[in-house]
């Protein structure tokens, strides 16, 4: 099932659930899909990648917002951003571990020939492309960066 027809399922069930942050999360969701769809461009149809890098994009927005909660001390702003976190993060891919993610970058910079900082740029290509959606490019950059050091 496609991921908007999954959406509009579920935000079915949230209504009958009477779960706000569900519902609050999903429909913040398909508006980003139906945004995507509709702009000047577009085909109207997304492809999967698309999907993932719209959800990375909504997590990422929400784990900003999170932050900057908790610097400001508004528990009640934190709870409803990392609940809607909660419920986006459940159509991402299984995200990776530490030892998986290092692992994957080793296995990239082996294949791209990179041994020093500088080939940095090479192995970030590759690794964001083949690991978008399973985790982020913070994570990505900072294991580069630790094993080309």
């Amino acid at each position: 099932m496609a991921l908007k027809q999954q959406i509009d399922a579920d935000i079915k069930q949230a209504m009958l659930a009477k779960d706000q942050d569900r519902l609050r999360a999903l429909r913040a969701l398909k508006s980003m899909i139906l945004l995507e769809e509709t702009k000047e461009g577009g085909s109207g149809e997304l492809k999967p990648e698309d999907e993932i890098k719209i959800l990375t994009k909504a997590v990422k927005q929400r784990k900003d917002s999170a932050d900057i909660y908790r610097q400001q001390g508004r528990e009640d702003l934190l709870h409803t951003e990392e609940a809607e976190i909660a419920v986006i993060e459940t159509y991402l891919p299984q995200q990776l571990s530490p030892d998986e993610l290092k692992a994957k970058v080793q296995d990239i910079i082996t294949r791209v020939g990179a041994s020093s900082p500088s080939d940095m740029g090479k192995v970030m290509g590759v690794a964001t492309k083949e690991l978008a959606g399973q985790t982020d490019g913070k994570a990505i950059s900072a294991m580069v960066k630790s094993l080309l050091a």
